[in-house]
């Protein structure tokens, strides 16, 4: 628990902030859910779905809610699975 005054405001903002990014996350996580089944099941039209996910990934890590590398690397393997899909 907080001693200080500051310490008490700082855990204040940090709560505030972990249940606006917990959000994020999960909506994050449903949209590269649906790219997923998506590209698995209608590879023809998932393109929408690949690219909402693409940029809900983008748009966390430019407001920090995910580390940039992180955003990169989770398009990455979206992006594999799909063009995989696409030449099948």
């Amino acid at each position: 628990m907080p001693n200080t005054k500051s310490a008490k405001k700082d855990l204040l903002t940090s709560e505030r902030n972990r249940l606006r990014n917990q959000s994020v996350k999960s909506r994050l996580k449903t949209v590269r859910t649906k790219a997923l089944v998506s590209v698995k099941t209608d590879a023809a039209n998932s393109e929408a779905a690949v690219k909402l996910a693409l940029k809900e990934f983008d748009v966390a890590a430019t407001k920090g809610i995910i580390h940039p590398n992180t955003a990169a690397r989770r398009k990455s393997r979206l992006m594999k699975r799909y063009n995989a899909a696409q030449q099948a």
